[in-house]
């Protein structure tokens, strides 16, 4: 088994963890309730994985951290970008992690169209949301972006379930796929009329 370290940070929403190998980063956990929580459901996704010191972090992990932390604060931050360790991945999955990461923040798409882009027969969003169910770097691959048809839900794995995906959604401001924005998408989120 290949050593992996760990780290748990804070954002606004929760405590979050980032774990990696000597590839780069190889998971994700957002958010927990506390730290506890988060050590716990760690252990049991990462087993082995040791909490690393400040100062051992790569560039590549702290940089993530903060992006993560600035996003989950509300900041136009792009996180597609951060090199991933995606080896050993079905080659399926590969495919929906790579539309899925390049879906920018505020914007969503169905299961359907991320099955359409990967040239997946007809009724493949199932199984597209079966690949973003096992995703192993939520937010970094952004599973919370893909919606069901009509802007239905859809799954989320993290805690709280699809409350914390409609959550993470209204931080970043998303619309439904093809909606054009409204008058008040530039408004802070405390004032905008609810819906």
């Amino acid at each position: 088994m290949t050593a992996r370290a760990h780290i748990l940070f804070d954002t606004a929403i929760g405590a979050c963890a980032l774990v990696w190998g000597p590839g780069g980063i190889v998971g994700a956990q957002l958010p927990e309730a506390g730290r506890s929580q988060a050590e716990a459901r760690l252990a049991r996704r990462f087993p082995g994985s040791t909490l690393a010191a400040e100062e051992a972090l790569p560039a590549v992990v702290g940089a993530a951290r903060a992006r993560i932390q600035a996003l989950m604060a509300g900041e136009a931050v792009d996180i597609g970008d951060i090199p991933l360790d995606l080896a050993g991945l079905d080659p399926f999955a590969l495919q929906v992690y790579a539309i899925t990461r390049a879906i920018p923040r505020g914007a969503t798409l169905t299961y359907g169209t991320v099955a359409d882009r990967i040239g997946a027969p007809r009724g493949a969003a199932r199984a597209v949301g079966q690949a973003l169910g096992h995703n192993p770097i939520p937010i970094l691959i952004p599973c919370h972006r893909v919606l069901a048809a009509g802007g239905g839900t859809g799954g989320f794995s993290a805690s709280g379930g699809v409350d914390t995906k409609f959550r993470i959604l209204a931080i970043e401001r998303a619309r439904p796929e093809n909606e054009a924005p409204s008058l008040f998408d530039a408004l802070p989120l405390a004032i905008k009329p609810r819906t």
